[in-house]
């Protein structure tokens, strides 16, 4: 296993056509249970992984395939953003991170993310998460009962 650290340094951020700077983040996920036992995927077998703000007293967050892109304004200096995340489901979790020192990490259930989301599009990808995970096993289903 690899670990990489992202970019620091303004010259080495990315801007789109329109001047906004790009961000990607993902929101971490696994299972509390073993699939296989079960037809339907639940929203309560879902965690996801948040982490603390670099910022004390920012809240939690989420690290920064494509669940979506917003765009949004910086509130503390007028930047707009271009923002792109993506789900990832972890099925290992190392002891040691780029940030270990900075930030903390902490699984938490869908419907505690829900409350610790600051930020509208990261409430907005977090349902896109959910749907696509419950909706996915549920068309998964469908096509097995189907085939029979």
């Amino acid at each position: 296993m690899v670990t990489l650290v992202s970019r620091t340094g303004r010259h080495l951020q990315r801007y789109n056509f329109h001047g906004h700077r790009q961000v990607v983040g993902c929101i971490p996920y696994r299972y509390k249970s073993n699939l296989g036992t079960s037809p339907m995927v639940d929203e309560e077998e879902i965690e996801v992984l948040v982490i603390t703000s670099q910022r004390k007293g920012k809240g939690m967050l989420f690290p920064k395939h494509k669940l979506g892109k917003w765009n949004f304004k910086s509130k503390n200096n007028d930047t707009c953003y271009e923002g792109h995340m993506f789900p990832l489901l972890v099925k290992e979790q190392l002891e040691f991170w780029p940030e270990k020192d900075v930030r903390q990490r902490l699984w938490v259930s869908v419907r505690e993310a829900r409350k610790m989301c600051q930020y509208w599009w990261m409430k907005e990808a977090l349902e896109l998460l959910v749907n696509r995970l419950t909706t996915a096993q549920a068309n998964v289903d469908q096509g097995r009962k189907s085939n029979l």
